[in-house]
């Protein structure tokens, strides 16, 4: 984020906009009884950290196309964290992750309420069931806290229709993402590989991490066509670059950094472009390495050493890092055709931005 007062005040009203939310709707809950407590309680915890990148980009969205700051526009921009929540949620669940930002992923905490329980059946059935569910309500409440932000109707109405395609789009490309997990590369061209995966960079994360949001708070503001096209390869851009630099990390980062296990998206066999390079250049016995570890949640340290010497000594660390460079000169590019028109504030967060997304330790 950022590095300024404005920015870090901004941070703090998201959050206890986020939190006020919560606890409104554990109030609507509470006539179900205490039980919706674990679910909630789940929410709550997701909701806690993070770095408000979506919600952050529609509120500089609108200031970029000329709209005034409010407390309506924050609760607007907020609705961005439930929705999140609700892909994080799901994302869990589908990838068997253990581990969300340091602590157990709610459908492994869940499970492990129903052990301490002491309840019946199946306690991880349960947790995915419950995770699924918080999700569920995460979607509910961020089109909830969107409709009622308190930004005058007509902009909520301009806004809708790239909040709708947000969401449509971003349930495809997690679908992409399955997808492409259970999808033969054998045999494809390292072209055709990186294409694939940037495909699944672009539709799962890219878009509704930074393109969207930007232009649901544009719209709103009422911004021109020049300035909508813009923001968006402005936004598309940096998006793909951040989800690059979030994929080494996937393999090189610190678990204390990161909030999961170094090279958990080794073991959870994710196609990134990484991969797609990697696969370029191997001989045989790294080939067969390859072929016969890559996927497993019981790779050890040092399984996970020869899949990083592999991704540098083959080019594919570099390479990554060559796209991420080029996404952030084409943001920075497609920015600076605002400069004129755009106020400065906004201007100059959405500059701090390109080098605080993409940077090695973001």
């Amino acid at each position: 984020m950022p590095n300024s007062a404005d920015a870090s005040q901004l941070l703090e009203r998201i959050q206890r906009t986020v939190d006020a939310e919560v606890a409104h709707q554990r109030e609507v809950l509470a006539p179900l009884g205490d039980e919706t407590d674990l679910m909630v309680d789940a929410i709550a915890s997701l909701l806690s950290g993070g770095k408000r990148v979506r919600a952050s980009f529609l509120y500089w969205g609108y200031r970029a196309a000329g709209g005034t700051d409010s407390d309506a526009l924050v609760r607007a921009s907020a609705s961005m964290e439930l929705f999140q929540a609700a892909a994080l949620l799901h994302d869990d669940v589908m990838d068997a992750s253990d581990t969300r930002r340091g602590m157990p992923a709610a459908h492994r905490a869940m499970a492990n309420a129903h052990r301490e329980r002491g309840l019946t059946g199946d306690a991880d059935r349960f947790g995915e069931a419950g995770a699924i569910l918080a999700g569920d309500l995460c979607l509910t409440w961020a089109d909830e806290m969107y409709a009622t932000s308190g930004l005058p109707a007509d902009e909520v109405l301009r806004g809708r229709r790239v909040f709708d395609l947000m969401r449509t789009q971003l349930m495809g490309g997690q679908f992409l993402d399955v997808l492409e997990a259970v999808q033969n590369w054998e045999g494809l061209a390292t072209d055709e590989r990186i294409t694939r995966a940037l495909r699944v960079i672009r539709y799962k994360s890219a878009k509704y991490t930074m393109e969207h949001p930007l232009l649901i708070g544009a719209t709103c503001a009422g911004g021109d066509d020049a300035t909508l096209e813009a923001l968006s390869r402005y936004g598309l851009a940096l998006g793909e670059a951040y989800q690059l630099r979030d994929d080494l990390l996937g393999v090189f980062g610190d678990p204390a950094q990161t909030g999961k296990p170094a090279g958990d998206d080794l073991r959870e066999g994710k196609r990134t472009v990484i991969v797609a390079h990697l696969l370029d250049d191997l001989c045989a016995d790294d080939r067969a390495f390859f072929d016969t570890r890559f996927g497993h949640d019981d790779l050890d340290t040092d399984e996970i050493e020869r899949f990083r010497a592999l991704a540098v000594s083959t080019g594919a660390v570099d390479a990554v890092e060559q796209r991420i460079t080029q996404g952030a000169d084409e943001a920075r590019t497609a920015l600076e055709s605002l400069r004129e028109s755009m106020p400065t504030e906004a201007f100059a967060a959405l500059h701090d931005f390109i080098g605080t997304t993409t940077a090695r330790s973001s």
